[in-house]
């Protein structure tokens, strides 16, 4: 693999090798809106990266279709010419995690180990795997790597109400059940969490908007935006884009 030329690769499970991605997402921290806390706050994380300092691997959770995924592909675009590279790696195929790092952490450019939609069910065991990356293990963890996660669940794993009947409180402090404290540990060894919620009604007529400059009419434009998003169930950028590109061209 030629990463001077390469920006970014998958991780294949049948060739147990990495495939370069030649047509990479053209999305720029710019196009995404709403979401301005979000962007600066990963900025900073990810020039402290590149820079060689001290930074925290990520975790960026919350709502379908909020940007969450289209922010790592910003990241990408912005930093690429800077050195930073990403490798996606399916959540079933993260016992290969060891491997793929063997194979980048003696590298002088910096990766970005991306797990996307990353989530567990109970008597999963792969999340092991990446714990050990997160924190490393007898041999300490590459400084040119970091993982960044997006997942609809804060923690990663299922939680359920019986997982807190363990719970107790000692002297005043509430300590946790291992079976929980086990589920809270994962999500942890992200230092950086960044949330996404639902937007609102004006957020997402902002995103149409942007979408359809030239539009006059924006009373039409707005009442079928809005109508779509009903259908759709729930105002998203995704729902933005979707609406974008089933009635562009047609005002």
């Amino acid at each position: 693999m030629n990463w001077h030329e390469i920006h970014a690769a998958v991780w294949r499970a049948s060739s147990h090798g990495l495939r370069a991605v030649k047509h990479l997402d053209p999305v720029r921290f710019e196009d995404l809106l709403g979401v301005d806390s979000q962007v600066a706050k990963l900025k900073q994380n990810t020039e402290r990266f590149m820079r060689g300092q001290p930074c925290n691997h990520v975790l960026l959770w919350g709502s379908r279709g909020t940007g969450k995924s289209s922010l790592v592909k910003a990241m990408l675009n912005e930093y690429a010419p800077r050195g930073l590279r990403v490798i996606e790696v399916d959540r079933d195929d993260l016992v290969a995690l060891p491997d793929i790092v063997d194979q980048v952490r003696e590298l002088s450019l910096r990766f970005v180990i991306y797990c996307d939609d990353l989530s567990f069910e109970d008597g999963e065991r792969g999340y092991r795997h990446l714990k050990s990356v997160l924190e490393g293990s007898i041999e300490m963890p590459p400084g040119n790597v970091r993982i960044v996660a997006t997942s609809n669940r804060r923690h990663l794993l299922p939680e359920y109400h019986h997982d807190n009947a363990a719970g107790k409180v000692v002297d005043g402090e509430l300590h946790l059940g291992d079976a929980l404290e086990e589920k809270i540990s994962l999500a942890d060894r992200f230092g950086l969490c960044l949330s996404f919620y639902p937007i609102n009604q004006e957020q997402y007529l902002a995103m149409i908007d942007r979408l359809f400059p030239e539009v006059r009419d924006r009373e039409k434009l707005h009442l079928l935006a809005r109508r779509f998003a009903v259908e759709k169930g729930g105002r998203s950028g995704r729902t933005a884009r979707q609406f974008y590109l089933q009635h562009s061209g047609e005002f």
